[in-house]
């Protein structure tokens, strides 16, 4: 690395203002891009509120036994977490498809057979 001359000290600040300004702003639109991904976590009690129906305690016990539900578990602790992207992934695989999500799905299949 080259020595800075006293006189070059006020345009290096500026480049290092200049770059230090440009890393913030991108680091910025990575967070407003993962906006849309929540890394959010539940505790039980949150989850209870947070799902459709508030379902009680034991009912998220029986649903982390049977393993239909994603969850975590912190280590070295009992305690378990869900992550609200996952469970939200997870609502949206139960739901039931509309007549017109299913002829789609039904044309699409048909457009690939068609090709094959």
């Amino acid at each position: 690395m080259d020595t800075l001359s006293f006189d070059q000290l006020p345009a290096t600040v500026a480049k290092i203002h200049s770059d230090v300004e440009f890393i913030k702003k991108f680091l910025t639109q990575i967070k407003v891009d993962q906006a849309g991904v929540s890394t959010k976590w539940l505790s039980l009690p949150e989850l209870c509120e947070y799902l459709p129906g508030k379902p009680a305690r034991p009912t998220i016990y029986g649903y982390v036994a049977a393993c239909s539900i994603p969850f975590h578990k912190t280590p070295g602790s009992r305690r378990l977490r869900f992550k609200k992207s996952e469970i939200d992934a997870w609502l949206e695989q139960g739901g039931k498809k509309t007549i017109s999500q299913i002829d789609a799905e039904a044309d699409q299949f048909l457009q690939r057979k068609k090709v094959s």
